[in-house]
Formats: structure tokens, C-alpha cells, sequence
């Protein structure tokens, strides 16, 4: 086990094992963090030229249901290494016919259904080390990098894969999945696919200043959307399992072809509004 210091990566992958066991050589990472433990270690492998560190969100074995994840834990651990650009594949249901089993959305908005879940730095509370996080309200007008964004859509294209560009992630709590009126009144909202772990991911990336890109797998038809008993955890991994290695070879892509030089707008997320939150290292 290598100490937490000693190694580095530039780039973040939030996802599940399946992701980086290809990879010729990971290094398993402990990281602590202020925040309490992120969902496992952090595996460290490189990715054409590049370092990457691959996060299970869900632990290995997928032990943590979505309410139960430390979503700061995991931004922190990842910052903490390094990381100023990260890629969350997430599963999901489409809410319209057109969005079925297979389908690969990068969306460009999310709506938060969920309770209860912490999602900031800056609530006001005092850190282990006594310093405490002046209050923020950061932006979240365009929640996802545009050139994570770009990265993402150009890669699926490349692997044969045609995404749909934009649309809007709504994130429930979970573990449950929703009812056919809830459904039907996601999708009458224009709202395009229904997750659970997509918020507040991106909100606590940009309260970072890191770049944040969501890669939605539709894995079913949510309840409301045809007719029979509904989606079941069964059919999710069913139909992840059988794309996970078409969505491995997006993401590889979509890492090699991430800017070196971020141009984009989320490095200067809190510009004019905090001078950093205390204990984590800046770029």
C-alpha cells in the first residue's frame, strides 16, 4: 500500500470496478479526508500517457446505496490527489420512448429530487483543524464542463457510439425506484432521464473549481414510461453488464482527449467569492 502523498493524477473516473480491470497496473490508494472515508480507495493507473484515478462510488461489491454514499468525501479524495477533471458514468432510465436500453445521454442540466444529502464545502461548520469555510453560493447555471462535455460526445462517436447531446439528469433519492406517476411527471416536465447519483456530484466539483462531465447509460425504461412491472435491480445490471466495455472504451477516449490546459469556465467557479477552502491544495 502506497501512502497517500506519494502518488498524483490529473484526471478522475466516479464509476464501478469494471471500469479501470483492464488497466496493465493500478496502485490502491488510501486517502483520509476531513469529511470522514470516500466510498473505497482510490486506484491509480494510467490512461494513454496519463494519470487517472479511478473512484468506485459505490464501494467494491456495491455496498453503499446512493443516500448512503459520502459524496464529499469522494470530491475531496479525488482533489486531494491531483485530480482537476472528472468523468461520472452513471446508470439510468430514460423517460421517453426514444431513450431506451443502450442509449448514451451526456446531458447538459440535472433537476435534484433528492433529501437530505450534504452537498457543500461551505456550510459554515468548523474542519478538524479548526479553520472554518466561509459561506458560497457558487453558480450552477451550466452544472457540466463544455470541454468535458465535447470530450465525452466526440469519444462516443468515435467508438460507433452516437449520444444524445444535452438533456436533463433528474436525481431522486433512491434506493427506490419511482412510482409510474412520478415518472410520468418527470417526463412530462421535459426532463429526459431519471438517476440517483448525479447531485450533488457535480455541485461539490464545481464548489471545488474541477471540471465535471456526466455520462448517462440508459439501462431501462423508467415506470411510467410503458406499460408491464417496471424497472427491477436485476434488469439495470443486466443491461450495464453488457455495456460496460462499450462505455470503458468511451471513457478511455474521452480521458486521452480532455484539454492539458482547462479553458474552461470551472477553475474560476469561486472567483471574487472565497479565497479557497482551507486544507485543500490548489492547482
Amino acid at each position: 500500500m502506497k501512502r497517500q502523498n506519494s502518488l498524483r493524477a490529473e484526471l478522475g473516473v466516479i464509476g464501478g470496478s469494471g471500469l479501470y480491470a483492464l488497466l496493465d497496473e493500478v496502485v490502491e490508494v488510501r486517502v483520509d479526508t476531513p469529511y470522514g472515508p470516500p466510498s473505497d480507495a482510490l486506484f491509480l493507473g494510467e490512461v494513454a500517457g496519463r494519470r487517472v484515478a479511478f473512484l468506485p462510488r459505490h464501494g467494491r461489491g456495491h455496498g453503499l446505496p446512493p443516500h448512503r454514499i459520502n459524496y464529499r468525501a469522494n470530491l475531496w479524495a479525488l482533489h486531494s490527489l491531483g485530480v482537476r477533471q472528472v468523468l461520472g458514468p452513471c446508470a439510468v432510465g430514460g423517460l421517453w420512448p426514444e431513450y431506451g436500453p443502450g442509449a448514451l445521454l451526456v446531458p447538459d442540466q440535472f433537476v435534484d429530487r433528492t433529501s437530505g444529502r450534504v452537498q457543500t464545502f461551505y456550510d459554515g461548520r468548523p474542519l478538524p483543524d479548526g479553520s472554518v469555510p466561509q459561506v458560497v453560493h457558487v453558480s450552477m447555471a451550466d452544472p457540466y464542463c463544455p470541454a468535458g462535455r465535447r470530450a465525452a460526445l466526440d469519444a462516443a462517436r468515435a467508438a460507433a457510439w452516437e449520444p444524445v447531446d444535452g438533456g436533463t439528469l433528474v436525481v431522486i433519492e433512491g434506493p427506490r425506484f419511482s412510482t409510474r406517476a412520478e415518472s410520468r411527471w418527470f417526463g412530462a416536465n421535459g426532463w429526459s432521464v431519471v438517476g440517483m447519483t448525479g447531485h450533488p456530484e457535480a455541485v461539490l466539483a464545481r464548489e471545488l473549481g474541477l471540471c465535471y462531465t456526466s455520462l448517462a447509460l440508459v439501462t431501462d425504461h423508467d415506470a411510467g414510461v410503458e406499460s408491464g412491472e417496471g424497472v427491477t435491480h436485476a434488469e439495470v445490471l443486466e443491461v450495464f453488464a453488457r455495456n460496460v466495455d462499450r462505455l470503458r472504451t468511451v471513457l478511455f477516449k474521452a480521458l486521452e482527449a480532455l484539454p492539458v490546459d482547462r479553458e474552461c469556465p470551472c477553475p474560476h467557479a469561486l472567483d471574487g467569492l472565497t479565497t479557497g477552502l482551507p486544507g485543500v491544495p490548489g492547482d
